[in-house]
Order: C-alpha cells, then structure tokens, then sequence
C-alpha cells in the first residue's frame, strides 16, 4: 500500500510543472558615447536626479491593472533590475539621443545644471489593452521650478508581457521627447 501511495505521488509531482519565469528590461536607445572630461563652457547640461516609483510599481512583479481597483503584481513576469533604475537609465539615455550635443546624466556634472525629477505614478498595462504610464516631471532650471504632469496611454500591439513592456518602453520615450522638447524651448 506504501509503495501505491509513493507512486502516484511521484508521477503526480512528475506530472507538475513549476512556472517559467521571465525577465524583462526596458531597451535602452544607443547613443554614442564621447569623451568628456568637464562640461564644455555653453553646453547644456542636466543632470536626471531621480525617478520615484510608488510601492505597487517597486516590486520585482510587472504590473497588470485588471480592473479600475484592481491591480495584479506578476509572480512569474518580472523587472530584470528595479523599475525604477530602468526608467532612470532609460530615460537619460533617452534624453541623450534626443538631445545631441547636451550632456544628460545620472550624476552632477560642473557647477551648473538642470536638474530633472521624475515621479512615475502608473507604469503597467490595463485590462482595456492599453500600457499607461503617468505621472509628474519637476525640471530646476536657473532658480525656476518646472512642473509637468504626463498620462499617456497607448494601445498594445498584441498580447503578452512582451508586448506590454514594449509598448510601455514606447510610452516612456514619447514622455523623454515631450521633456526633451520642454528643455530645448527653455534654453
């Protein structure tokens, strides 16, 4: 009777598959790197200091918004490194390629700079088909305080994780373009 019992809970753990999971990472514009020990005399500068992201979105899970209340954090579809890095690195990268001859970064460079704030508020799909990202970018700019809230929503490509994070890395370009737009005007 033990040896039954052993079988059928060997084949039924056989007959189990654990989940795969997948990781995801924002694709980032390539931009090609110069050498440059000080910012040039003249050379706008901005320096990207932070991207916050609230609790829901700070996790290791991608996003899923399934209903107007109710959001749903995947256990299997996961940020390769914290979302909020990725958008951070991303949207300097971002800027970079929108910008040439500006020099964006991570880090204070010289002694005079722009210096961009970014607070993400949504960043996931929706139950509709639709990747939303949202939320407010504060821009210091010589003693003056810029302020800019962003919701764009766009319609997925298909269905899938894949696809979600694709359209969502598209969303966030189109807010570092509306931002880079903003810094040309100013200057």
């Amino acid at each position: 009777m033990k040896g039954l019992i052993l079988a059928a809970a060997v084949l039924l753990t056989a007959c189990s598959s654990t989940p795969q999971t997948h990781y995801y990472q924002l694709p980032t514009a390539q931009v090609p790197a110069t050498v440059i020990a000080t910012p040039a005399d003249g050379q706008s500068v901005v320096w990207v200091e932070h991207v916050s992201v609230p609790d829901y979105l700070a996790g290791n899970g991608v996003v899923y918004q399934a209903s107007e209340v109710q959001y749903v954090i995947a256990a299997n579809n996961l940020w390769a490194s914290p979302l909020d890095q990725q958008l951070q690195q991303t949207l300097v990268s971002n800027l970079g390629q929108a910008l040439p001859g500006w020099l964006i970064s991570s880090k204070p460079l010289g002694a005079n700079y722009d210096t961009l704030n970014v607070n993400v508020t949504g960043f996931q799909g929706r139950y509709d088909g639709k990747a939303v990202i949202s939320g407010e970018w504060l821009l210091e700019h010589q003693g003056r305080v810029i302020k800019h809230a962003f919701n764009v929503v766009l319609p997925q490509s298909e269905d899938g994780y894949d696809a979600l994070v694709s359209t969502l890395a598209q969303g966030w370009k189109q807010q570092a373009d509306e931002i880079a737009k903003t810094l040309v005007t100013i200057k």
